[in-house]
Parts: C-alpha cells; sequence; structure tokens
C-alpha cells in the first residue's frame, strides 16, 4: 500500500517559480493493449517519428521529458535521437520501468507483476539498476527523474530510486484507483508536489488531474461509490455534475483539458504534469492514435493546450530548474 503523504510534506518553490507546465512522454514500445502481457510481442517503428515531436516541442515552446524504458534504451536511434536533444538542452531523459520486458526475467509474466511495485524488492532493484545503468551508458548522463510503468509504485520503491540517484518520482496519479487490476491506490493522494522522504530528497510529481463540475468537493466520494455501481460515475459525467479531468491528449479533449487547467491554476498548483504514451505519435501505436488523423489531432491538442498555457503566464519547465527552485528547508 502506497501510503498518501501528510499536509506538512507539500513542497514549495521559489517565488521565482511561479506556476509551470512539465510534458512527460512515456517513452516506450508499441504493444497490444489489449493482449495479455509479453516479453517480445512489441515493436519500436514509433521511434522514426521522434524527430518531428522534438523540433515541434521546440517550436511551441515545450520541454518534453522522455521517460524511457528497457527497449527504448537499447535502440540505438531513438537514443541518439534523444541524448541530442538533451545535450541542447530541449529535452530531458528519465527512467520508465516496464517490469516485462526489462531483465532480469525472473519473474511470471502476469498483471500483477506489471507494477513493479509488486514485485520482491531484491528483483524489483536488479531491473531497475539494469535499466537506469543502460540509460546512463547511453547518455552519458545520470538518469534524475522516473516513472514507474502503468503508475506501479510499491512501499519500498523509495528507497530502491534513492539509492539509485533519482531525486524526481511522477508515478503518482492522484484520483486514481488501480487496485482492481491488482495495481496501487491514489485515490487519496494530493495533486500538488510532495518530500516523499524526511531528508527531502526525493520529490513526487503527480501527473495533473482535476475534477470538474458543480460535484468536484465531492469528487473522491463518488469515484468511491463507482467501486460498488460501474454506471454511477458516467452518469454524473454525462448530465455535465461531475467530471475527471486528466490532463493528457490520449482521450481528453483540448477544451476538456483547458477547463482542468483553469481548475488546477485556481487551486494554485506549482506545477502541472501532462503526460501522454510516445507510440501515440504513429498510427497504430495505440488505441489513442488508430489513424493519421488521430496523430494529427494530438499535435493540435498540444498546440492549443501550450498555446492557453502561454495566455495563463504558465512556462515550460524541466528537471534542472525543478531542482534548482524547490525548496528543501
Amino acid at each position: 500500500m502506497i501510503t498518501p503523504p501528510r499536509h506538512e510534506d507539500t513542497a514549495r518553490f521559489a517565488p521565482r517559480f511561479g506556476q509551470r507546465v512539465l510534458l512527460t512522454v512515456d517513452t516506450e514500445e508499441e504493444f497490444d493493449w489489449d493482449a495479455p502481457f509479453t516479453r517480445d510481442a512489441h515493436g519500436l517503428e514509433h521511434v522514426a517519428q521522434l524527430p518531428r515531436f522534438i523540433a515541434f516541442c521546440e517550436e511551441i515552446g515545450a520541454h518534453p521529458v522522455f521517460l524511457v524504458d528497457w527497449p527504448i534504451a537499447g535502440n540505438a536511434a531513438a537514443m541518439e535521437c534523444l541524448t541530442d536533444a538533451q545535450r541542447r538542452g530541449v529535452a530531458d531523459i528519465g527512467v520508465q520501468l516496464h517490469p516485462w520486458v526489462n531483465p532480469p526475467f525472473d519473474e511470471e509474466v502476469t498483471e500483477a507483476n506489471s507494477y513493479t511495485g509488486n514485485l520482491p524488492d531484491e528483483l524489483a532493484q536488479r531491473k531497475f539498476t539494469a535499466l537506469r545503468d543502460r540509460i546512463e551508458h547511453a547518455t552519458g548522463t545520470a538518469p534524475l527523474i522516473y516513472r514507474a510503468g502503468r503508475y506501479g509504485l510499491g512501499p519500498d520503491s523509495a528507497r530502491m530510486l534513492k539509492e539509485g540517484g533519482i531525486a524526481i518520482d511522477t508515478s503518482v496519479r492522484s484520483l486514481f484507483d488501480y487496485s482492481a487490476q491488482h495495481g496501487p491506490d491514489y485515490s487519496d493522494h494530493p495533486l500538488a508536489p510532495y518530500w516523499v522522504d524526511a531528508e527531502r530528497t526525493l520529490l513526487e510529481l503527480p501527473v495533473t488531474t482535476v475534477y470538474w463540475g458543480v460535484l468536484r468537493q465531492l469528487g473522491k466520494h463518488i469515484h468511491r461509490a463507482q467501486r460498488h455501481l460501474p454506471t454511477f460515475f458516467s452518469a454524473f459525467s454525462r448530465l455535465g455534475l461531475l467530471e475527471r479531468i486528466a490532463l493528457t491528449p490520449e482521450g481528453v479533449t483540448a477544451e476538456e483539458a483547458i477547463r482542468g487547467i483553469d481548475i488546477a491554476l485556481d487551486l494554485e498548483l506549482p506545477l502541472l504534469v501532462l503526460s501522454f504514451h510516445s507510440p501515440t505519435l504513429m498510427p497504430g501505436g495505440t488505441p489513442y492514435a488508430e489513424t493519421p488523423k488521430d496523430v494529427d489531432a494530438l499535435y493540435d491538442w498540444l498546440r492549443q493546450v501550450f498555446a492557453y498555457l502561454d495566455q495563463r503566464g504558465v512556462a515550460s519547465t524541466g528537471v534542472a530548474e525543478i531542482l534548482a527552485d524547490v525548496v528543501r528547508d
């Protein structure tokens, strides 16, 4: 079980930081999201789309953080492209652990084991270390930011990350509960960044999700009821009473995201964390991009959202700036 933080663990930032946005990309292999997990049934065709995406981000003023997993880290074309972007200061590279494709392969491939936090601590540590070292070897730089694949943190994840030199985790998806699929429950976790440890060496940046609608103050309670009444929450959404808005171009319209941004800014969140999966850059790469038109829609979403953020005075940020401006005392 992942325990929600205390109020006093909320992170503060230097006044110059203001309100910023961090664009995170789960940079991973293509695979069939509807099929059981496998060690080898995946592809990397979308890697050819990364240069276009990086150039687009430079155009709109976004600073992507590429959270790289094992197959990507072993692909020379991908790592050459991403390393060049990091070297030029227009992107960052971090770690994303998909245990089912990340050696050592000492566990059974199951849905429960797709969450790293469910693995034995020693095995999770070995998988993480192998991936971190592979990324450092490819880039020449030790990664400082991590996301567990499927948001799969566990009780010992913080120790593993701290020992591995990670300064920022962004695995928590606040307001979401994955316990029905053997994963963690983040429904009571805050939206604002917070310190994971008493020493204030590991910073958590939750992926931003907010409730919208006249009943949004009751969002957590209504979602708990949904566990027993599956159609309960969808009815509230259709009536415009309550909607959960994740800041992602995958399944969320730009108009919905802009409503979510307004709420997040009104809540005075210092940092908004956006996310999507890199295979969505290619038609057929994920269920969110079945056609070229769907890919174009992703780019349009990002263009609209970052234009609105600029209008609201919210600038992009990266790992170095976050670590420089977070207050540790």
